[in-house]
């Protein structure tokens, strides 16, 4: 049985990967949760999967937690901690096998570095984490001689893809960009945005071109 510590366990990755937990009790376990400030969702957790430890985002909420815990009558209660070492004894559990990365933003950025360089299989739904300190993570991941595993939907469906069959086999990658400001954007306008239009509505964006969505292709026929 492979067992599991959640960056992020009441977000929406976090929930959903709890359910598949749920739904394959034989295969998977939790030993550890790390949430920010949704207490009665991770109480509901904690109740149901019996986590060694969980973190929570500041000591009033940890306390909080334990109280919540105690007049739910659930024993015996998990080691409760907070921010920073929190989220750093979640993701770094001894016993877990599994790091899910699916904390808001760069906040779970440290935890999800410390379990790659533990070597542990990091499921990473956090793209934050890449963008922020990918040269990092990467070099950690080769280092200990494992992959990172992508768990959001468009990144999980580019690795399927590529482990499908081999790499030689592969000519392209056609990625679609499905929201943002540019989304309404003319197609031939699009190589003149900016950084700063990409930060907030691009004067382009509110034009309606002609209704039809774009796509760009990226790589060769080499490729």
């Amino acid at each position: 049985m492979k067992q599991l510590s959640i960056l992020g366990s009441t977000g929406s990755i976090g929930r959903q990967c709890l359910s598949v937990v749920e739904a394959l009790p034989e295969r998977f376990g939790v030993v550890a949760l790390a949430a920010g400030g949704n207490l009665e969702e991770l109480r509901g957790q904690i109740e149901r999967h019996h986590p060694e430890i969980v973190s929570v985002g500041d000591a009033q909420r940890a306390d909080e937690l334990a109280r919540l815990l105690r007049e739910k009558g659930i024993s015996p209660l998990p080691e409760i901690h907070y921010g920073r070492e929190g989220m750093l004894a979640v993701g770094t559990h001894s016993r877990a096998d599994i790091v899910v990365s699916a904390a808001v933003g760069v906040v779970g950025l440290e935890a999800t570095y410390e379990a790659v360089k533990l070597g542990k299989t990091v499921a990473l739904s956090n793209k934050e984490v890449l963008v922020a300190a990918g040269e990092l993570v990467m070099a950690a991941a080769k280092k200990a001689g494992r992959e990172l595993l992508p768990v959001d939907s468009e990144h999980n469906a580019v690795h399927q893809c590529l482990r499908g069959g081999t790499h030689g086999e592969v000519r392209r990658l056609v990625l679609t960009a499905s929201g943002g400001p540019f989304r309404k954007t003319p197609l031939a306008e699009l190589a003149n945005v900016t950084t700063e239009q990409a930060d907030g509505a691009s004067p382009g964006a509110s034009q309606l071109a002609d209704g039809k969505s774009h796509h760009h292709r990226f790589g060769n026929d080499d490729e």
